[in-house]
Formats: C-alpha cells, sequence, structure tokens
C-alpha cells in the first residue's frame, strides 16, 4: 500500500491546497459570468445577421 494512500499522507496532501480566497472566487465568478453573457449576446447577434442576409438574400 502506498504511504500517501493513508489517513496521514491523505492529511498532508489536503495542507498542500491552496484554497481560493473569497476575494479571488468573487472575482473569479464575475469574470467568467462576464464572459459567458459576452459569447451569449455575441452569438445571438450572429444568428440575427445571419438570418437577415438570408431573408435579404431571398433564402427563407
Amino acid at each position: 500500500m502506498a504511504k500517501w494512500f493513508s489517513f496521514n499522507g491523505i492529511t498532508k496532501e489536503i495542507k498542500k491546497i491552496r484554497w481560493p480566497k473569497k476575494e479571488d472566487l468573487l472575482t473569479n465568478s464575475v469574470q467568467v459570468i462576464l464572459f459567458t453573457a459576452f459569447f451569449g449576446v455575441f452569438f445571438v447577434l450572429c444568428q440575427f445577421l445571419v438570418s437577415l442576409v438570408l431573408k435579404v438574400l431571398g433564402v427563407i
């Protein structure tokens, strides 16, 4: 059995984890939400423009 696969080894590994601070977590969450919203709006606008071009060309 490996040394790290014991309660002592697991607790040592858990202590090595760098948990994010509250400010970092908030900043990263806001960045992800803004990034997702931006691309959501971007793809909706792309779909609108493509459908507009297809209507002008008489395809649909």
